[in-house]
């Protein structure tokens, strides 16, 4: 995955202080956080520097469920 817009979905056991943490890093690191999902899934969608995309992908499995590029998702 090369770096772009991105959802990224944290773990059930994850609480909303560390996603608010994990929201804070992204912004910092030239990023931006563009929407939280915090009533649907616990998460929020991002642009990702490719360092910022690199370093989450290390935290899957861990605190983080999956990520996958943000898009539009059309139905037939």
């Amino acid at each position: 995955m090369s770096a772009g817009k991105f959802i990224v979905v944290f773990k059930p056991e994850v609480t909303q202080d560390e996603i608010t943490k994990y929201v804070n890093q992204v912004n910092t690191n030239g990023g931006e956080v563009t929407h939280r999902y915090d009533s649907v899934l616990n998460g929020f969608a991002a642009t990702l520097t490719p360092e910022s995309l690199q370093s989450f992908q290390s935290l899957t499995g861990g605190v983080i469920a999956y990520i996958e590029p943000d898009g539009i998702v059309t139905t037939q």
